[in-house]
């Protein structure tokens, strides 16, 4: 099977911003402050232009992770067109979650936190890195975002 032709970077960040907004679900990544085992789990997200924000038990090995280190991995979409974001997270209690943001959230994910019995955290993450790829033909020039900054496109 050919590749399809690489596409510019312009088209990239727009199809990434596509998928930001459009996705429901990520594969998330962290780890604990000594460096430990990395912890993977799949969670759903909703992007609000700037931030990913994602939620998760606060005692789970993610939460934990997250609150200790700060830091996260995610992965967006498909191995044959990914969007690998690199960010900086702050916890927000559901009581200091902006309402219509919590409903945001639960209206897109269909998941609300807020409704359970497990005391859950939610994430601001902050991109810091954004990559996006499809086959090999994009690995070169894969980077978007660097230092929380669009690089500029074509």
């Amino acid at each position: 099977m050919t590749p399809e032709p690489a596409r510019s970077a312009a088209q990239r960040k727009k199809d990434t911003l596509h998928r930001l907004e459009h996705d429901v679900d990520t594969w998330v990544a962290t780890a604990g402050p000594d460096g430990g085992t990395p912890y993977l789990v799949p969670l759903s997200f909703v992007w609000d232009g700037s931030t990913l924000l994602i939620a998760t038990p606060a005692e789970s090995p993610t939460g934990r992770n997250l609150v200790a280190t700060g830091v996260a991995r995610l992965g967006i979409g498909p191995t044959r067109d990914v969007v690998i974001v690199e960010g900086t997270a702050r916890a927000v209690t559901p009581e200091d979650l902006p309402e219509e943001d919590a409903e945001v959230f639960a209206g897109k994910t269909g998941f609300d936190p807020r409704r359970l019995a497990t005391p859950y955290l939610y994430f601001s993450i902050t991109p810091q890195r954004v990559q996006a790829w499809r086959e090999a033909n994009e690995l070169r020039g894969r980077e978007l975002m660097r230092d929380g900054e669009w690089l500029p496109a074509d």
